[in-house]
């Protein structure tokens, strides 16, 4: 029996995912993914400077759903034994009996402590937010009066929810909503959040409140044994690739080949052909400034809908869906990754690390008078990422993250330029002086984050379209769903679209991944 071309658009978790599952279930596909970089792992990718490892945002691993941890397991294992930072600081961690040692093997999972902080007004705050006298001793007892009072107001008069800005209210009260959300959404998104979809908060925030909040931390008071239904985003460990967030997707790409699967690299898709049946029967891209073309029976893609609408060809678009399609909005993301030999930022917390440096994982910068949006210190995620580990014990790698949109005078700058810009905010920030700079590094991810705003609000148009008119075609990803969905949801919608194509579940299926809201918040037994 002829075997079915099963043609993938994007190297991402996503795609990368179809392929693994669908290669590893079954026999009767040839597996083609296109990819426009050199690299996996699209906005979850680790690249290398200089020899040192940096990842393109911040990615933690961590899920619970079941199909995507057995894919993780299977892919790389778990730690068993303490990692170089680990038996520096001396961690006691609950390790895997089962698993590898990171000191002996690469292909392996480090198991991470979360610590994420808030930088406002030159103090730090727990995120999410804690109930505790730090944070009353930083906001100072009025103001921490004051949002006692504006969270009540908030739990009497719910707000309409048309608007982020009153998804926030309504969970947190209108002066934490300034002090915390504000001004850092705005700078994630370019817009005020009264201008934005409550959908965004619905899909990230979801039933993350000041009520949550206080459960969890009664229970950590009183020592109540966690359970399964612990909101995402307080979770306080994850798991981490040994060499970077990329490393688990070019583990998965290694595979992929190994099955028998293709991927052809720094190939940009240009025309997606249409027959009269609505099926897509072939895709062409371009590779070496030279046109190719491939056959396809089934197509899923993780491309950006804009793009995806612009390349379809040989099929009748309504103008109103083509153009609202075709408008939809992103924002951009860039950082400046740099290595120091000395930071700034001192531990004021009660967690040892290494030279006394903070332990953040990542630190949201609420800071208004500063464009960067987030810190993230490697340090604190893998020894292994530096030019050797025994680095760590001297050196700090950290990336300094914007949010930007396309051609706008951020995004157009320089390298050399926004890199000195990034490090004068670092400066003005007391974060580290210039002079201690040894390495650095600028990284641009286009269409990173996909907005709720403008002609998103006909995006169920725009998915019915692509649901009734193109029979093979399975739509997956972030991009490919136009929906800010976690790393593990993205994996799931790559995991469906297997199903799909094998006829196990159905089309609707892909796109109901991370859309109830009980999904995303908890896992019942």
């Amino acid at each position: 029996m002829k075997k079915k071309n099963v043609v993938i658009i994007g190297a991402g978790p996503a795609g990368l995912s179809t392929a693994y599952k669908l290669l590893k279930t079954s026999d009767k596909y040839d597996v083609t993914i296109i990819e426009s970089e050199n690299i996996v792992g699209g906005i979850s990718k680790t690249i290398e400077f200089d020899k040192y490892k940096i990842d393109t945002g911040i990615h933690r691993f961590f899920t619970k759903n079941d199909e995507v941890n057995n894919l993780w397991s299977e892919v790389l294992k778990t730690q068993s034994k303490p990692a170089y930072d680990d038996n520096i600081l001396n961690r006691n961690k609950k390790y895997d009996e089962k698993g590898i040692d990171p000191e002996k093997e690469d292909k392996c999972w480090l198991i991470k402590d979360r610590y994420t902080r808030i930088y406002y007004g030159k103090k730090f705050y727990d995120y999410p937010v804690k109930l505790n006298m730090k944070t009353i001793s930083n906001m100072g007892f009025i103001t921490f009066i004051k949002a006692g009072f504006s969270y009540l107001k908030a739990v009497i008069f719910k707000k309409k929810e048309t608007s982020l800005e009153n998804f926030y209210i309504n969970r947190f009260g209108k002066v934490l909503y300034s002090m915390f959300f504000e001004s850092y959404t705005e700078k994630v998104w370019g817009i005020h959040p009264s201008n934005i979809s409550a959908d965004w908060g619905k899909q990230r925030v979801k039933g993350l409140s000041i009520i949550k909040i206080l459960k969890e931390c009664f229970k950590k008071v009183f020592h109540i044994k966690n359970n399964s239904n612990t909101e995402t985003s307080l979770i306080d460990s994850f798991i981490y690739p040994k060499l970077g967030s990329g490393q688990i997707y070019e583990e998965m790409a290694n595979e992929i080949i190994k099955m028998g699967g293709n991927i052809i690299y720094e190939a940009k898709v240009q025309e997606i052909n249409v027959d009269k049946k609505g099926s897509i029967n072939k895709i062409v891209y371009i590779k070496n400034n030279k046109k190719e073309n491939i056959k396809c029976d089934i197509c899923v893609s993780s491309m950006p809908i804009k793009n995806l609408f612009e390349s379809l060809k040989n099929i009748n678009i309504p103008k109103k869906i083509y153009n609202s399609a075709t408008k939809l909005p992103y924002r951009e993301f860039m950082s400046v990754g740099l290595v120091v030999d000395r930071f700034n930022m001192k531990n004021d917390s009660n967690i040892k690390t290494i030279n006394n440096i903070i332990p953040d994982s990542w630190i949201y910068m609420q800071e208004p008078d500063v464009k960067m949006g987030r810190i993230q210190v490697f340090n604190n995620w893998s020894p292994y990422m530096f030019k050797t580990k025994e680095e760590i014990n001297d050196k700090v790698m950290f990336s300094l993250e914007y949010f930007c949109s396309e051609n706008d005078k951020y995004w157009n700058m320089s390298d050399d330029k926004f890199i000195d810009f990034a490090i004068s905010e670092a400066e003005k920030l007391n974060i580290i002086n210039k002079e201690n700079v040894l390495n650095k590094v600028r990284i641009k991810i286009n269409k990173a984050y996909p907005a709720y705003f403008g002609t998103y609000k006909d995006i169920d148009k725009i998915k019915d379209f692509i649901n009734n008119k193109i029979n093979n075609l399975y739509c997956i990803g972030r991009n490919g769903q136009h929906r800010y969905n976690n790393m593990d949801h993205s994996i799931l919608t790559g995991i469906r679209a297997s199903e799909a194509i094998l006829g196990l579940v159905e089309k609707e299926d892909v796109w109901n991944v991370n859309v109830e809201q009980e999904y995303h918040e908890e896992k019942k037994n």
